[in-house]
Order: structure tokens, then C-alpha cells, then sequence
């Protein structure tokens, strides 16, 4: 009797092939009975620390030998493609993180979205579909989630049910357990891709314009103070990923985050990450504590990745004093709403100067806004740029340079729109042209427009 549905054997595919072919079956209890039994078998009968000298690929064919050997030995009825997926499901199980590995090997996945042992939901090309994919039990999904979390350290259990991580190719990983979660731990997986997105893929997919990126480009040689604003999911890393591809390689960078994401390629980089409390509350050092730290490191750059809190008063002093060219993300749904959340991050950082004078600081720091968007259609957009020009009375000016006006909506669902420049020249010209950035005229053209 088979341990899998009665249905025929699907044909084994080029996808199954690359991608594992366990998640196109649909698994039995019993077939993850067997799974399980031959698991615990194989970690009896390996040497881990033989296995630890083993190249990846040397080591899968090994995995893949002694299971097909354990199979055997079980006398378990399984047809030859049950037995393929079954050896796939066991070397990803010990090599990576089980049935996530096909996922996680589907560059057209952007997120995965874990929502128990039995709901696996994964986004491709901005639209959120279930997938194919299901874990034994809360215990399995625990494994994995625990595997994933103390590779960089960190821990995860009812004394500390939230965490912030990272896959080691940089993608965010955020876990949350019972008892805050009400039905069993939940996993949030928001993919990088393996080589960084260049400024021509951004134009490739309209996300912006040729003319805008090389006015962006420009702004980060001529080291002015960007601050890129948008709400979750929106592409804020990967933008300001692009954006650093532009700091000349002589520069030394220093990047501050909470797990870290960023890809930079220069060759003269820092990287810097918080550390949460342990088990007695005690140890952490958040990002705020990092922002002092990196001003004694003789940066010519700071990066944050994302600005939360404290950090914010620390990071615009830094911008203040000479550490110009330095960049940060903010949560806002507006340029104006990033200028209100900068200021409230100013008050949680026990800043107890008045609101004016906290303005002025804000916009003596940040010279450019840059507000990039998530359209209904799934696609991510640079929607508005926008240059901070001083203050008026107790309001912080700005002026946009570029903006996308949506136009309406396809039958199909794509969002229809156009890039515009508003005809603004930028006061920051001549701080371009002092560093050697010269804009063709056209490049503020208002009267041109690209879809």
C-alpha cells in the first residue's frame, strides 16, 4: 500500500527537478510517519563531524545514497517518484530548512508567509497565492524556525516569542510563537535576491526613470543626506541598495541595522547589527547605541537601515557635523508624513528641545526625500521626489522635482500612470555641478513623460 494518495505518479518536471518535487505531492500522515522514523535512523548511523568536511554537493549525494539505502531496508511501498521526493524532503531536512528549500530556491518568490504547520503562502510578482507546502506539526515548523534564529545567535522560546533574523543571503526573517501567536508559531520570510538589483533593473521594470536615476545617482556622489520613505513591503532596502552602488570605492562606509540586509558591493564596508537582550534582560545594544559607536569609526559614510526610534536624534547630529552623504529608511505613506515621524522619533529619544528648533535641525540634515510606493498592482514605484528647501515660520518647505501621476487602471489590473518632472529646477545644482555631476536641461523637462 502506498504511503502517498492513490493518484498516478505525476511525471517528474524540469521544475520538480530543480525545485524538489515534495511539494507537488500531496504527503499522507503516514508518508511523514516514514519521513520522520527514516530521519531519525540516517542522524544515527552519520558522523557529523565527517559530514562537516564534505562539500554541499558531496555531502547531498551522500545524504541522498544512505536514505535511498534506509528506504530499502524499511521495505516501504513508495513508487520512484515517492522516493525521489521522499530523499529530497530528508537532505533538505538536514541540509537547509526542510520544505522551505524549494521556496527558497524559486527566484520568482519574493515572500513566504508561513501561517502554521498546514498554510504556507508564498508572493510571486507582487500577488500573494498559497503554496503547495505543509510541515508535520507546530513541533516541525519549531525546528525550523529555531534553526533559522540560532545560526546568527539569537533565540527564540515563551520567555522570548518575537524575533527579528536573517537567511544568510540577507533575507529578513521574522518569527513569532505562542503565546502571542494564537495558532502556533508564525514564520515571515521577505526574500533578497542572490545578486543585488542594479539601477537598470529598477528602469527595466518602470519603477523609475533613466533621467531620475542618474539625478539619484548624482545626489549620492555629490553626498547629500537621502532619506527614502514608503510603507512595508515597498522596495525602501533595495532602492537604497541601488542608491549606494553609486558612493565612489574609496569611501569607508559604516551600515547600521537590526538584522542585517543590506547588499553593499563597495569594497571598504562595515556592517554593524543590534543584538536583542538575553535570557536575564540584559546585553542589548540597539541601534542608537550603534549611530555613537560609527562616528568613532571614521566613517565618510552612515547608512541606516531603518530608522525606528532614539537613533533618529543621534543620526541627524551625525548629518549635522559633517558626516554628509549619509543615508536611512523611514515607515511613512508621504514625504511630509516622514518629516512628522522623524520628529516624534526625536521626542522618544528624550530630545527636549522645541518643536521649531527640532524642525530646523530635521531640515538642515535631510536635503532629499525620496517617497517610493506599492501600487494595487502589486509593482513598487518612486512616486515622489522631494527636495527640503528650509523653513517657513515653524514648517519645514519642500518642493517636488519628480513625481508618477496614476492615470487609472487596466481591464487586466495593471495600474496605468506616467513619471513627470514638475519643472522644478533643484537649489542643489550647484552642489552637483560642485562635484562634478552635470544634468543634460531635459532632465527637468516637464513636458516629457515615461510610463
Amino acid at each position: 500500500m502506498s504511503l502517498r494518495d492513490p493518484d498516478p505518479a505525476p511525471t517528474l518536471t524540469q521544475e520538480d527537478a530543480l525545485f524538489g518535487s515534495s511539494s507537488r505531492l500531496p504527503a499522507t500522515p503516514a508518508y511523514y510517519e516514514l519521513k520522520s522514523k527514516l530521519h531519525s535512523q540516517l542522524l544515527g548511523r552519520i558522523d557529523l563531524e565527517v559530514l562537516g568536511n564534505m562539500t554541499p554537493e558531496h555531502l547531498r549525494e551522500e545524504l541522498g545514497t544512505l536514505v535511498a539505502r534506509l528506504l530499502q531496508e524499511s521495505g516501504a511501498a513508495l513508487n520512484a517518484t515517492e522516493q525521489r521526493a521522499m530523499i529530497q524532503d530528508i537532505q533538505d531536512e538536514v541540509m537547509g530548512l526542510g520544505p522551505l528549500e524549494p521556496l527558497l530556491a524559486d527566484p520568482t518568490v519574493s515572500d513566504i508567509l508561513v501561517n502554521g504547520p498546514n498554510k504556507v503562502y508564498v508572493e510571486r510578482r507582487g500577488r500573494i497565492e498559497l503554496a503547495n507546502v505543509v510541515f508535520t506539526d507546530d513541533a516541525h515548523l519549531m525546528k525550523i524556525i529555531d534553526k533559522i534564529v540560532s545560526r546568527i545567535g539569537r533565540r527564540i522560546d515563551e520567555s522570548s516569542p518575537m524575533v527579528d533574523a536573517r537567511l544568510p543571503d540577507g533575507s529578513r526573517v521574522n518569527a513569532i510563537i505562542p503565546p502571542l501567536s494564537l495558532d502556533g508559531p508564525l514564520l515571515s520570510i521577505r526574500r533578497f535576491a542572490a545578486v543585488p538589483l542594479r539601477a537598470n533593473d529598477l528602469i527595466k521594470n518602470k519603477s523609475l526613470t533613466p533621467e531620475l536615476a542618474q539625478l539619484l545617482a548624482g545626489m549620492v556622489r555629490a553626498k547629500m543626506n537621502i532619506l527614502i520613505s514608503g510603507g512595508t513591503g515597498t522596495g525602501k532596502t533595495t532602492l537604497l541598495n541601488v542608491l549606494s552602488s553609486a558612493i565612489p570605492e574609496r569611501e569607508r562606509i559604516v551600515t547600521i541595522e537590526d538584522a542585517a540586509e543590506l547588499q553593499l558591493q563597495q569594497p571598504h564596508v562595515v556592517r554593524l547589527e543590534t543584538r536583542p537582550p538575553n535570557i536575564e534582560g540584559k546585553g542589548e545594544v540597539n541601534q542608537r547605541a550603534l549611530v555613537r559607536n560609527s562616528l568613532r569609526m571614521r566613517p565618510d559614510r552612515i547608512i541606516v537601515g531603518e530608522v525606528r526610534g532614539g537613533e533618529v536624534v543621534d543620526m541627524l547630529q551625525a548629518m549635522n557635523t559633517g558626516h554628509e552623504g549619509s543615508m536611512a529608511t523611514v515607515h511613512a505613506n508621504s514625504p511630509r508624513d516622514a518629516l512628522t515621524r522623524l520628529e516624534n522619533m526625536a521626542g522618544m529619544g528624550g530630545l527636549n528641545i522645541p518643536p521649531k528648533a527640532m524642525r530646523q535641525q530635521i531640515s538642515s540634515a535631510i536635503m532629499a526625500i525620496i517617497q517610493i510606493s506599492r501600487l494595487t498592482d502589486g509593482r513598487r514605484k518612486l512616486v515622489s521626489l522631494q527636495e527640503i528647501i528650509g523653513m517657513e515660520g515653524e514648517v519645514i518647505t519642500m518642493q517636488e522635482i519628480y513625481g508618477f501621476t496614476q492615470t487609472g487602471i487596466a481591464d487586466d489590473g495593471t495600474v496605468q500612470g506616467h513619471f513627470h518632472a514638475t519643472g522644478v529646477r533643484p537649489k542643489f545644482m550647484g552642489r552637483l555641478r560642485s562635484y562634478g555631476v552635470n544634468l543634460p536641461d531635459e532632465t527637468f523637462d516637464q513636458t516629457r513623460t515615461y510610463e
